[in-house]
This record gives C-alpha cells, sequence and structure tokens, in this order.
C-alpha cells in the first residue's frame, strides 16, 4: 500500500497542480452563473406569462412563431394572462421580453430620459440604417435630434405640398385605370408605392418612380430588407451575424443593401455637387437674384443635411446616408398603412363616409385645384378619422426598449438589460379611455372628448423626449 501512495506522489506532475485549481475555478463560476441566473428567472416568473419550457433557458415555442404571426400570438396570451396582471412576460428563446399595455406603465417607460435605449430587435437594422436617428443611442442621438429637428418645421415641410398633389394624382389615376377593367384590387400596393415616391422627393430630391416601375431594383430592395430584419427578430438561430451571413438572407441582404447604398451614395455625390453649384451662382447674384431664387429654390431633406454639414455640425457622408436612410425606412412604409387602414375603415362605415365628404365638399366645393397646406387644417373631421384609424391599427403596433436600470411597472420589478415591448395595438383598446374599443368612432378625438384623457393612452408617435420626429408636423 506504502508502495501504491509513493507512485502516485512521483507520477502527480506540475500540471495536475494547474489543472485542478483550474477545474475547482471553472466549476465555481459555473454554479455562480447558474445560480445567478435561476435568482433572476425566480425574480423574472414573478410576471405573469407562460413558463420557461426549458430549465435555465426559456421557451422554445415563442421563437417558432411566424413573423407575421407574432401579434395574433402575443393577443392570444394576452387573453389568457391578463386576469393575472396587468405586465405580461415571455420568453424569446432565453430572454425575457416584458410586454407592457398600460398607460401607467407606458408613462414609466417613455416619459424618462433614462429608458431611450432601443432593444436589441432595432440592432438588425445597422446594417443599412447604421445609427441614425432610430436606431442610435446616447450622445450621438441627443445630437442628432437636435440637429434634426428644424428639418421637420412645418414650413419647410409646407414647400412640398406640391410633391403630395403630384405623386396623389398619378395614384387616383393609376386607381382608375385598374378599376376599369377590375372590381376590387389590394389598394396597399398601391398606396406604398405612392408614399415611397413621395419619400424619396421629398428626402432626397429624386424620382424613383415607384407607382409606374414596380419592378424597380431599388423597390424591390426596400420590400425585401423589410422582410429580412422582421425575419430575424424572431430567429434566434439568424441574429449572430457570423450564422446570418451563411443563410440565402446574408447572401440575399447584401445583395439589397448595395442596390440601396449604392443609389443614396450617388444621390448624395450629386447633390453635393449641385450644393458647390449653388453656392457658386449665389456669390454671384445680386441682392434681388438671390432673393428671387431663395424663394424659388426648395431644399430636400438631404440638401439641408449637406448644408449643415457645412455649418460646422461635421456630417461625413455615412452620416448623412444614415439619416437619409433612416428618413426613407420610417417615412414610407408607416404612412402607407396609415392612409390604408384609414381609407379602409372610412370606406366601411357609410355614415362616416358622409361626414368627410360633406367636410370635403365645404373645403373645396366643385373645385379640382390642388390641396393647400391651408386646406388640410380646415379638414377637421378627417384628421379625427385618421387618429382613430390609428388607435385602432397604429402603424408601428410595437415599440421596443431596453432598460439602463431597474424600472416599477404596477407592482412588479422589472430588472435592469430587460427588454420591455409596448404593445401599442393593445393599449389603445383599454376601455378605461376608449369605451367600446373596437368601435370605429372618429368623435373620440373630438376636443371634449379628449380633455381629461391619460397623456400616454395613445401614442401612435411614441411619446415622451424619443417620440417621433415627424409628429412635429401635425
Amino acid at each position: 500500500m506504502a508502495i501504491e501512495v509513493i507512485r502516485e506522489l512521483i507520477n502527480f506532475t506540475p500540471s495536475s497542480l494547474i489543472t485542478l485549481p483550474l477545474l475547482c475555478v471553472g466549476l465555481s463560476v459555473t454554479f455562480m452563473a447558474l445560480s445567478r441566473r435561476r435568482a433572476y428567472m425566480k425574480l423574472v416568473d414573478k410576471v405573469p406569462g407562460p413558463p420557461a419550457q426549458i430549465p435555465f433557458f426559456g421557451s422554445v415555442t415563442d421563437v417558432l412563431v411566424n413573423p407575421d404571426d407574432f401579434i395574433k400570438y402575443v393577443l392570444q396570451l394576452f387573453d389568457t394572462w391578463r386576469p393575472r396582471g396587468p405586465v405580461l412576460r415571455l420568453w424569446i428563446g432565453h430572454y425575457p421580453v416584458f410586454i407592457i399595455t398600460t398607460a401607467e406603465a407606458t408613462e414609466v417607460l417613455l416619459s424618462s430620459n433614462k429608458f431611450i435605449d432601443k432593444s436589441p430587435d432595432y440592432d438588425y437594422l445597422h446594417p443599412w440604417l447604421g445609427t441614425g436617428l432610430l436606431t442610435s443611442t446616447g450622445t450621438k442621438w441627443f445630437g442628432r435630434r437636435k440637429m434634426l429637428t428644424p428639418a421637420f418645421h412645418f414650413k419647410i415641410l409646407e414647400d412640398f405640398a406640391h410633391v403630395f398633389n403630384e405623386q396623389s394624382q398619378i395614384l387616383v389615376s393609376k386607381l382608375n385605370e385598374t378599376l376599369r377593367n377590375e372590381r376590387e384590387l389590394d389598394i396597399y400596393q398601391y398606396i406604398t408605392r405612392c408614399t415611397l415616391d413621395i419619400i424619396c422627393e421629398t428626402a432626397m430630391g429624386r424620382h424613383v418612380d415607384a407607382q409606374n416601375q414596380r419592378d424597380s431594383d431599388y423597390v424591390q430592395a426596400v420590400y425585401k430588407m423589410g422582410d429580412i430584419v422582421q425575419l430575424r427578430q424572431v430567429r434566434p438561430w439568424l441574429q449572430p451575424d457570423l450564422l446570418f451571413q451563411l443563410t440565402s438572407y446574408g447572401a440575399e441582404q447584401k445583395r439589397c443593401l448595395k442596390i440601396l447604398h449604392d443609389f443614396t451614395d450617388k444621390v448624395i455625390r450629386e447633390k453635393k455637387l449641385e450644393h458647390q453649384q449653388r453656392q457658386k451662382a449665389a456669390s454671384e447674384q445680386t441682392a434681388d437674384d438671390d432673393l428671387n431664387l431663395s424663394k424659388k429654390r426648395r431644399l430636400a431633406f438631404l440638401d439641408l443635411l449637406i448644408e449643415s454639414s457645412q455649418d460646422g455640425l461635421k456630417l461625413n457622408d455615412m452620416d448623412i446616408r444614415e439619416e437619409v436612410d433612416t428618413f426613407m425606412f420610417e417615412g414610407h412604409d408607416t404612412t402607407a398603412a396609415a392612409i390604408n387602414w384609414s381609407l379602409f375603415l372610412i370606406g366601411s362605415h357609410p355614415h362616416v363616409q358622409k361626414e368627410v365628404d360633406d367636410e370635403l365638399s365645404r373645403v373645396f366645393g366643385d373645385s379640382d385645384r390642388p390641396v393647400s397646406m391651408t386646406d388640410l387644417s380646415e379638414l377637421k373631421y378627417l384628421e379625427c378619422c385618421i387618429k382613430e384609424a390609428l388607435r385602432l391599427y397604429p402603424s408601428v403596433p410595437i415599440l421596443a426598449r431596453t432598460l439602463n436600470e431597474d424600472a416599477k411597472m404596477h407592482d412588479y420589478d422589472i430588472p435592469s438589460g430587460s427588454r420591455v415591448l409596448l404593445f401599442t395595438y393593445s393599449l389603445h383598446r383599454d376601455p378605461r379611455y376608449f369605451p367600446d374599443p373596437e368601435k370605429f368612432d372618429p368623435e373620440r378625438f373630438f376636443p371634449e372628448n379628449v380633455r381629461g384623457r391619460h397623456p400616454y393612452a395613445y401614442v401612435p408617435f411614441s411619446a415622451g423626449p424619443r417620440n417621433c420626429i415627424g409628429i412635429l408636423s401635425l
């Protein structure tokens, strides 16, 4: 026996002295990580919601939902879990996601300057939009927001009324042409191309002619990128960039990005050259000529960015592209959705349609003249119809943030680092603020009916410091 012990001591090499402590450290770290994870899950699971299907890691079912069915899936969960509390918890893979639908919780999330960080769901927009106004955070976001706000002044938007009129006339012409041969049509396809034409001209001062050239590479790339981003948001195995690039979606995204970025870069170069030529021409004009020139010239969003970069703000071409692409992405599809639902709901309610028609007759009479911004301010009932359509079918039905510190929502402690989704679709159907919430009733937005309503009960454009910059135009 003694000989056996001596032999073991001889064979106990220095490497063993290293391996054993490393093994102990590894086991200790693993144990501590699992303990912290267990404590975290215990805290998270205090919020009502379906249980994690895999201990310590979460659910599989929640990540297998088709992207187009995600809202329907969440609504079904709400019906099941709503009686247990006003906040819902889901497991998306091993990440907990907290879903809020009340004005009180919405105020906690949106009113604070502390909770301005977008959730990782927005990261999949970075290859396309970079870190522009939609996806940036911190000092960059504050700086960009301050810089871009003047570009959305009512007076600047008024200069583009002719674009709205021209493209709307093309839309009406296309609808009339189709209805000569068809009894029904999918109007959304027509509207979204109209809004894309409007956004391109107001953002970049360029025509993409989406209403006439449906197979345009640029138009198709815009739609395809939107589909890819949406898919990555609900498919964890497509979220790591390395794995994503190995898939057919990665190859398709690369192709689309080349089309989109090449187009924007080309326009930026052309616009910079035009800016230089204008500066040269302006220096050669008399004071009267310069005044006449400024009245005739309308600046696109891109022109304003280029001029800002000349005024000490130091925007390089990449910075400019980020904001132009962001404006393109945010502006066309959300606007198209709002118009689509407004038309559907007005057309589905004959008495509402009659009120709208009467209002249009009062403002325009039998005239076929272009619409002015002054005319729009007179269409009070139509504005209420649009607001009610956005209540029932908000263009952005889900807003997502990442908490950078703990938050209290109702009686629940939501830990720092958590993802919180504001489900505006359900928020806008709270019967406390909108009785008979499924009914389309534009009168909800008459001044006397809005008075006293919780300020965070209706947030189609978000709210607080990070609200939609476009709301400044209303």
